[in-house]
């Protein structure tokens, strides 16, 4: 099961993959989480603790690391040769930290500006979302920011779906209908919205009748638990059980989308 989660910023996406990451490790399956975002913040929203925070560090910041694996030399100017596939089979494991079930991992963002290595670290992060996105048999959780800078056209059909968070706000929306397009645009099929922070039924309603052309998958309630976990650094899953149910019942939706899952269902009568 591989799943990208994306939206406008403060939308909840890292809540959700938080949630997602606990449900299926509760499961008993393994599970590897992506925090994607520039500012990474997925690590404390997974309980993880500070000394296995300190120990990780984004792909994308390891100059050193890119430059050897790339064949470049750290301060050349983009644009030189390099390598388009660098090995990075061993970044997931040699550079993740596993708590609870969980592995997590860092990817960062490429920095703009004189970083001299633009190109070639660019090249590695999607090098190492299409290794885990194909080659790793695991959950894989790919919390994004607001987009699909980390996907390209070849990557992009080996994930089993793509969630759009919103929060009930029409600037919120709006963001949904440019990663609609984007997510169109390298071939992602499998496009689902989950509403975030609603407060009463007109919140909910306001995701049904405001989707663009993407199947509502459920809804999440405000939780003021949630402002409890980040502040304490408990795991929200373990102190809302009504949002951990919740978020349960859109696994099971997200799952009864995929064609295997249809299969299955198409099967189930020839062996009953």
């Amino acid at each position: 099961m591989k799943i990208a989660i994306t939206g406008k910023g403060g939308v909840g996406k890292t809540t959700l993959t938080s949630l997602l990451a606990y449900h299926y490790a509760k499961q008993g399956r393994p599970v590897l989480a992506i925090d994607a975002d520039p500012s990474p913040c997925l690590g404390p929203a997974l309980g993880f603790p500070s000394d296995k925070l300190l120990s990780l560090m984004p792909i994308a910041d390891m100059r050193e690391l890119i430059a050897e694996r790339t064949g470049t030399t750290l301060g050349e100017a983009a644009g030189n040769f390099f390598k388009l596939n660098p090995k990075v089979s061993d970044l997931p494991d040699k550079f993740s930290q596993l708590h609870n079930g969980i592995r997590l991992l860092l990817l960062g963002a490429v920095q703009q500006g004189g970083s001299g290595c633009i190109c070639p670290a660019s090249t590695m992060l999607k090098q190492l979302v299409q290794h885990v996105l194909l080659q790793r048999d695991e959950v894989v959780l790919l919390d994004l920011y607001a987009g699909v800078e980390h996907l390209g056209r070849g990557t992009a059909q080996a994930v089993d779906v793509m969630l759009a968070v919103a929060e009930p706000t029409h600037r919120s929306m709006r963001t949904v209908a440019q990663i609609k397009v984007l997510a169109g645009d390298i071939g992602i099929k499998n496009l689902l919205l989950v509403g975030n922070k609603a407060c009463s039924d007109s919140d909910r309603q306001f995701f049904a009748d405001h989707a663009p052309g993407i199947p509502l998958i459920g809804c999440l309630d405000a939780s003021p638990e949630a402002v409890v976990a980040d502040r304490s650094g408990q795991v929200l899953h373990s102190i809302d059980q009504q949002l951990a149910a919740a978020v349960a019942a859109i696994a099971e939706r997200i799952e009864s989308t995929l064609p295997s899952a249809q299969q299955t269902l198409e099967r189930t009568p020839e062996h009953v």
